[in-house]
């Protein structure tokens, strides 16, 4: 029932949202990403909120906008998915959804072409649920973003999974829309 009720609360803040004029003037807690999930706008585009980026606040803040910019100018570009580090999880879940799934076919491309690359793919988990089943979902949420890119053609070798659980919240709330900036899995590229 509470699955139901989130699903509701989620698909009216799309419509609402969607009725919105790209020329309003937007509210700056639509930018910071503090109410991204609260917008029931948890997807790759994001295109109206954290500057485009499908990061959450935190991730930028602590991280710069794009954590992996250091790389080349493609990690930079809000137009490129490959500026695109975080995907979001729904509760007790690790599968991927169909709204990341160009994401990480994007960074697949990039890793076979540059095989000196490595990524780290570090799950994440909300407050919810013990310490060790955190860390077990976060684990499997990076298992599954491996998979998806080993069958793309990513060696083994360039991906490394590690789980925070808990550990390391995007937001520091106690509601929906932070734990579901806290579901996530995050893809920190380490260099050459």
């Amino acid at each position: 029932m509470k699955l139901n009720k989130t699903v509701l609360v989620l698909a009216i803040s799309a419509v609402m949202l969607s009725a919105c004029s790209d020329d309003e003037i937007k509210d700056a807690s639509l930018t910071d990403g503090g109410q991204n999930a609260a917008s029931g706008i948890n997807d790759a585009s994001t295109s109206g909120l954290n500057n485009g980026s499908g990061m959450s606040g935190s991730e930028m803040n602590n991280s710069g906008m794009y954590p992996n910019a250091g790389i080349g100018p493609e990690f930079s570009d809000p137009n490129n998915p490959l500026s695109k580090s975080t995907v979001y999880f729904m509760l007790d879940s690790s599968q991927v959804q169909n709204d990341f799934v160009p994401v990480i076919a994007a960074h697949a491309q990039y890793l076979v072409a540059h095989p000196d690359q490595r990524v780290v793919l570090q799950g994440h988990g909300d407050e919810r649920g013990s310490r060790e089943y955190n860390i077990a979902l976060g684990e499997q949420r990076g298992k599954s973003i491996a998979s998806m890119l080993k069958v793309q053609g990513v060696s083994v070798g360039q991906l490394d999974v590690v789980s925070y659980g808990e550990e390391k919240p995007a937001s520091f709330g106690h509601d929906e829309a932070s734990w579901e900036l806290n579901r996530r899995v995050e893809l920190i590229y380490q260099g050459k």
